[in-house]
């Protein structure tokens, strides 16, 4: 609830400031009806300690015991059976699901494997093409 009480802060600092800006309270010309005339007002502003009202301990709302209902429930015990679906087995549904991602999954990363592994072939038959056909490099003269 710390946020909501820094979001009722920030909502009334927010007005003040409107108010001192504009020289009249926001819902003046809501509850009044418009004259031809201006009236300006004086505004003073409060600067409102934030850390002062945070500290301060949050009031808790207790509640008074209530009474027990007089009015029977509307089921029995007889009536508050599970409710019980046929034709549906949930272990099975889901055991079935879990095997379908397993073996997608393990597809999935096969074929990482055959790409990485292809990619590192061809990349390798490309550097002993290029050794093969460079000639030997130069020795230096003595």
């Amino acid at each position: 609830m710390k946020w909501m009480k820094e979001r009722d802060l920030l909502i009334a600092q927010t007005m003040a400031f409107v108010q001192s800006v504009t020289g009249k309270k926001p819902d003046a010309g809501l509850l009044t009806p418009a004259t031809e005339t201006t009236v300006r007002a004086t505004m003073t502003t409060t600067v409102v300690n934030v850390e002062a009202v945070l500290a301060e301990p949050v009031p808790v709302a207790v509640l008074p015991p209530t009474l027990p209902e007089t009015t029977p429930p509307l089921t029995t015990p007889s009536q508050a059976k599970p409710l019980h679906v046929a034709g549906l087995d949930l272990p099975d549904d889901f055991q079935s699901e879990i095997r379908a991602r397993v073996a997608s999954f393990r597809a999935h990363q096969e074929r990482f494997t055959r790409e990485r592994e292809e990619y590192c072939r061809a990349t390798m038959a490309k550097v002993r093409a290029t050794l093969n056909e460079s000639t030997e490099p130069p020795r230096p003269a003595e």
